[in-house]
């Protein structure tokens, strides 16, 4: 998961038109040719205090990949160079998403991978297509997640047909600014990019390091050009077979499971938060906050909506539980909100470049393959899963809701069974909320020879570079090797609520990457 330029009249649907709102057939990806040999790039330095070797350089690819000498869109490339004497070749980089910026992400691997392991690769970050400093770069609609919102969960007709007129303003958004663009946004597309990619670069194979959503690009990438790749990791592994509406009703509970172990962390230091030692009633607590919220927004800005959006990202990364903990106390032992406005505007405001994730994000969901058209069953489904998940299914729902309208056809999910690869190496926290844990399981089944390395007992996302050592030695060691073998590693112990867990400093391994690889990513 990962946000108007001139908003229309509204003119709402009734619940029951919405199931004949753009709905079409499903399309299989149509074939590219082979890529032409592309120009080879021009690097220059773009060098910052942290990553003082970085250089920059941009790409031109076809929009239409079944049309290479029609119109071309750019991306935008960073690299870290190789130092070695005998390199590896190019190590492309990716944060998830979709529509996360991986340029800021080559930095961060070089200098976190061991001294000789990045001294052999080109480790090269890119933004995907209409992401970042591509060009071009969508942003739908300017507002789209201003507070206070309607209430996620819909406990009336009125608060569903806000929040559908939301979604379908956004989604008509996207389809008046960007219809040229639209059928061109997806995995697919994006795959065949780094294929233009490694021509540019004029390497005979490529590795490959993608978090979250980047690991399906990277299996999409390996099923279009098996030959092409070296070597292949894949951390906090997409379920292939959930692309893209099942793999969210997957998280709403995972995430839901994980809420609650941030709520037994809260209960098990009740002498620091005072909200109780049985996690039941810090349950309570939190949705009686809640309910507090809907009546009487925090600040005028955290309504229920706004509050299920700052807790969300405490389900990625554990290290932010300390912070949240004390804006939860504070708001219902204190009756002071400030702290959860101030938690909002950390965690959960989107700031205005967010928008062109979140509708990068929306473009590569709702074209990648179909989702329901009919709102009758999108309703039945987010009602069967917030009764045993409530914490985010209805927030979660209404994140993903403009596939329902979305103007461009889907196409279908890509199969990436593959027995054409060197061994990949897969990682996997088993408490991962967005990833949960059948899906790396379900892609090792799928790419032969493939090796999972598990964190047993981690919940958060993205586990490789964040500090875990026994994870980060299996990591170095197999793209020193290629050699892969399935393992098992600890999980790295939860926070305290101490001085120096509240202010993590975004320097460290876990806080640095969390950073990088965004929320809904």
């Amino acid at each position: 998961m990962l946000h108007p330029v001139k908003k229309r009249a509204a003119v709402l649907l009734s619940l029951s038109t919405v199931a004949a709102v753009l709905a079409g057939p499903v399309a299989a990806a149509p074939a590219a040719p082979a890529p032409r040999q592309a120009a080879a790039l021009h690097w220059t330095g773009c060098a910052t205090t942290r990553y003082p070797s970085l250089q920059c350089a941009s790409l031109q690819v076809p929009l239409d990949h079944a049309r290479p000498a029609g119109r071309r869109i750019t991306l935008a490339l960073t690299r870290v160079p190789h130092t070695a004497a005998t390199s590896q070749g190019p190590l492309l980089v990716n944060p998830g998403g979709p529509g996360g910026s991986g340029r800021s992400l080559a930095g961060f691997v070089a200098s976190a991978l061991p001294k000789d392991v990045a001294a052999q690769y080109d480790v090269i970050g890119f933004d995907p297509r209409g992401v970042g400093r591509s060009e071009p770069a969508l942003d739908c609609a300017a507002g789209h997640f201003a507070s206070a919102r309607p209430d996620s969960v819909p406990r009336d007709a009125a608060t569903e047909r806000a929040n559908l007129e939301r979604v379908r303003s956004f989604a008509e958004s996207c389809g008046a600014k960007y219809a040229d663009v639209l059928p061109y946004i997806d995995t697919v597309s994006a795959a065949r990019d780094l294929e233009v990619l490694r021509t540019a670069l004029g390497a005979p194979r490529i590795s490959y390091f993608g978090y979250s959503y980047g690991t399906y690009l990277g299996a999409v990438y390996a099923k279009l050009h098996p030959g092409r790749v070296h070597r292949l990791v894949l951390d906090s592994v997409v379920d292939p077979d959930g692309v893209w509406y099942e793999d969210n009703l997957a998280q709403d509970r995972a995430f839901d499971a994980r809420h609650k172990a941030f709520l037994a962390w809260v209960a098990k230091y009740n002498a620091t938060y005072r909200l109780g030692t049985d996690p039941q009633e810090v349950e309570e607590r939190w949705y009686a906050m809640r309910d507090a919220l809907r009546g009487a927004p925090a600040g005028g800005k955290v309504g229920p909506a706004e509050l299920e959006d700052t807790y969300m990202p405490g389900g990625y990364y554990n290290g932010y539980w300390p912070s949240l903990a004390e804006a939860f106390a504070a708001y219902a032992v204190k009756g002071d909100p400030a702290p959860l406005v101030s938690a909002y505007e950390r965690f959960g405001a989107v700031e205005p470049s967010a928008g062109n994730g979140y509708s990068v994000y929306m473009a590569v969901q709702c074209r990648d393959s179909a989702w329901p058209k009919n709102w009758n069953q999108w309703r039945a489904d987010m009602w069967r899963t917030h009764a045993a998940a409530p914490f985010m299914t209805w927030n979660n729902a209404w994140y993903n809701a403009p596939c329902a309208f979305w103007p461009a056809q889907p196409l279908r999910a890509v199969d990436v069974t593959n027995d054409g690869l060197p061994p990949a190496l897969l990682l996997q926290a088993t408490e991962d909320a967005a990833t949960p844990f059948g899906g790396a399981l379900g892609m090792r089944d799928r790419l032969k020879g493939a090796a999972l390395v598990v964190e047993e007992g981690g919940g958060n996302h993205g586990v490789a570079l964040s500090g875990n050592k026994c994870l980060d030695a299996k990591v170095s060691a197999y793209l020193r090797t290629g050699e892969a073998a399935d393992a098992t590693c600890p999980a790295q112990e939860a926070p305290e609520p101490t001085a120096a867990t509240r202010a993590v400093p975004s320097s460290a391994g876990g806080a640095a990457l969390h950073g990088l690889l965004g929320f809904r990513g």
